[in-house]
């Protein structure tokens, strides 16, 4: 009777790997949406603390905090949709030329395929198989992801980008504006920077574990980042503002 060695592969040992080529563009999503909620924790949890600074009025607070959290989802809307509004037009610029070069002289275009995979350490004539069928199947597709690193079939959709930027920071940003307006003015700075910790404490965790980064490093400078922010800013808020209601 046979037995498996340990150096033999296990049947199914890799099963639930992922190797879908779209798990690393979902990544990133995600990623970009931690980032985002991050900003929006940041960036309002500093406004509010400075109004807070300058004023007891929880009114002014709110109205501070509302505006910011439009005008800072909006800014990242639009800043989000313009960027990836350029990578696009470039990518498919990139593409009509592959096309054009296709067209006009495949057998070059074919040669500079099969010189790439020779590159990556295939045989000659592995590389010129591999180079014909690729092309065969789907030329466009084979040549833009060898030479470009482009997926014709999977373009970034600037819209799509410009939604998850606004709701991502929208997200972060609603903490810490109900955390100061709704909690009585005596405890609002403690709860304000309590909660702000945890979320930061969160977004840290989350991106250093999507980035495969060191979690303690990722935590510190997350978390030091906003309390920083808010200290800043709340003391620039004693400094200028009065606190009469």
């Amino acid at each position: 009777m046979s037995s498996q060695t340990s150096d033999e592969p296990q049947a199914g040992s890799h099963e639930d790997e992922p190797h879908d080529e779209s798990v690393g563009a979902r990544l990133n999503w995600l990623r970009a949406g931690v980032l985002g909620a991050n900003d929006g924790i940041v960036s309002i949890a500093g406004l509010v603390m400075g109004v807070a600074g300058a004023t007891a009025s929880s009114h002014a607070i709110l109205i501070a905090g509302i505006a910011g959290l439009v005008a800072g989802a909006l800014s990242m809307a639009a800043g989000e949709y313009v960027s990836v509004s350029t990578q696009r037009d470039s990518e498919q610029a990139l593409l009509h030329k592959e096309r054009t070069e296709l067209h006009e002289d495949p057998e070059a275009e074919l040669a500079e395929l099969a010189g790439i995979y020779r590159g990556k350490g295939l045989s000659e004539e592995l590389s010129w198989r591999v180079a014909q069928e690729l092309t065969a199947h789907d030329a466009l597709g084979a040549h833009a992801e060898a030479e470009l690193g482009i997926d014709p079939d999977n373009l970034t959709n600037p819209w799509h980008a410009a939604w998850a930027s606004m709701l991502a920071f929208t997200v972060g940003a609603v903490l810490p504006l109900l955390t100061i307006t709704l909690v009585p003015a005596v405890a609002r700075i403690g709860a304000t920077v309590g909660a702000v910790v945890v979320a930061l404490a969160v977004t840290g965790l989350a991106s250093a574990h999507l980035g495969a980064a060191d979690r303690k490093r990722a935590l510190l400078r997350n978390v030091g980042g906003g309390l920083v922010a808010m200290a800043v800013t709340y003391g620039i808020g004693l400094l200028f503002g009065t606190q009469v209601v």
